[in-house]
């Protein structure tokens, strides 16, 4: 058995190694502060760019190389020796396989989560157990000792005693070892497929502390995006009630010609006692005039709210309360639960948004029973954090449900279902073109594939 240094085999399997820090380096964004475990010589901490990084590893020669060739980290022996502070993320690499009590030690990391931090647990799958005993044997891996062969299963019961919510499973790498052409084809190709996806070496839990004090006397943004919606104006300020401390309600007029700006300042005039303003839209689309109004939202909380009203205002009180209870952190409107109206939605519109769901649920790692809803609400603050890292998909979207979804995923906001009730449009006509915008949707799907699933 060689019982060489760290440096000796993060040479010898770079590959994988090089795999598993783009893992991380796509669910960590740079600029995080972050603690890793089981750090080793700090790569993956490299790889990521946090702005400080705290990195612990009980190999003292691994830590050794990597005081040396990251002065700005902070390298520890214990995790009893980090001094006390919070993280906006905490990597666990395999360190549930070889402590005794994993419950008390998810316990005992709350003390550096804050309500936001996220936990990363990677850990070998048990089913790899005798290929990796084998490679150990042939020398061809270091020289490790694992304690524990946990399920992830497993894992997630030792999360929710210890006190966290599992926002996302994911999973890779298929084959560590490079072989041209095979490895690229089975770990970004066949290791995403359903089923076999179980089959990874690398399974990882993404998690966050279950209780998110946020203070519930928030003040509220409703965004109304609208475009030849004249007959639904004035409804849409009686019917939206009020929440929080204060409750602004921003109409972003698309150059209607129905008389729909007429109509908006006339209920500006008529209820002065709201808080209601008037934008002009810029550009084009849904997601031009949600991006235009976000921007100028003084709320601490964002709604969206579509101008044919066909999602009733009246429901918008359940979505605020489960934002500021931290049941979530982006809450996605559902119309697919609750029986609709008659005529509200075509059948083929409904047999695509269950299709879409099923691929997005799947894309995401979250389950998101409705895509299309234009209802969804988040903090303000988690929306400038998507547009800090909208680089990554660009600017894609006609609608903005996908850059919202795409974004709130990628940063693994905890993504909640509202049942809605879902009504018949009382006033003017549809916008959506069921064939033209399927094509987008699934482009959309195709798009978002090989971002989150097709990466390696």
């Amino acid at each position: 058995m060689i019982y060489a240094p760290f440096s000796y085999w993060f040479k010898k399997n770079h590959y994988y190694h090089s795999l598993v820090a783009k893992f991380f380096k796509f669910w960590v964004p740079s600029g995080m502060r972050v603690l890793h475990i089981g750090c080793t010589n700090g790569y993956v901490l490299d790889a990521i760019k946090p702005s400080y990084a705290v990195g612990v590893d009980a190999d003292a020669v691994a830590l050794a190389d990597a005081r040396i060739a990251h002065l700005h980290f902070d390298f520890y022996t214990d995790l009893s020796l980090v001094p006390l502070q919070q993280f906006d993320y905490i990597i666990l690499s395999c360190s549930t396989m070889q402590v005794y009590d994993v419950q008390q030690f998810f316990e005992k990391l709350r003390s550096y989560c804050k309500p936001g931090t996220r936990i990363l647990v990677d850990t070998y799958s048990y089913v790899w157990e005798p290929v990796l005993w084998l490679a150990q044997k042939l020398q061809l891996r270091r020289p490790t000792h694992f304690t524990n062969w946990l399920s992830r299963a497993d894992l997630q019961n030792f999360l929710y005693l210890a006190g966290y919510h599992v926002i996302s499973k994911q999973a890779h790498i298929l084959l560590p070892y490079y072989i041209p052409f095979i490895s690229w084809l089975m770990n970004m190709f066949i290791a995403p497929v359903p089923f076999i996806n179980a089959l990874c070496l690398q399974q990882v839990i993404i998690a966050r502390p279950q209780s998110l004090s946020h203070d519930t006397n928030q003040s509220v943004s409703v965004i109304v995006p609208v475009r030849n919606e004249r007959g639904n104006i004035e409804q849409a300020i009686v019917r939206c009630p009020l929440m929080g401390q204060s409750t602004e309600i921003i109409f972003v007029e698309g150059h209607s010609r129905d008389g729909t700006k007429q109509e908006i300042e006339r209920v500006i005039s008529a209820y002065p006692e709201r808080d209601i303003q008037l934008v002009i839209q810029d550009g084009k689309g849904k997601a031009d005039a949600v991006r235009k109004a976000f921007n100028m939202a003084r709320g601490s909380i964002l709604m969206i709210l579509d101008g044919d009203l066909t999602v009733p205002p009246e429901e918008l009180p359940k979505f605020f309360d489960a934002l500021v209870q931290g049941k979530g952190e982006f809450i996605n409107g559902s119309r697919l639960v609750y029986g609709m109206e008659s005529g509200a939605m075509r059948f083929l519109n409904l047999i695509a948004n269950h299709g879409f769901a099923l691929i997005f649920s799947w894309l995401l790692s979250q389950r998101v029973k409705d895509t299309l809803c234009g209802t969804k609400v988040l903090f303000a603050n988690d929306y400038h954090r998507i547009v800090a890292q909208r680089s990554l998909f660009g600017d894609f979207d006609p609608f903005g449900d996908f850059d919202l979804l795409f974004g709130a995923a990628r940063l693994s906001l905890k993504i909640i279902d509202m049942p809605i009730h879902y009504k018949n449009r009382v006033y003017g006509s549809t916008q959506i073109s069921r064939f033209r915008h399927g094509v987008l949707l699934m482009n959309m799907s195709i798009f978002g594939s090989f971002k989150f699933k097709f990466r390696s």
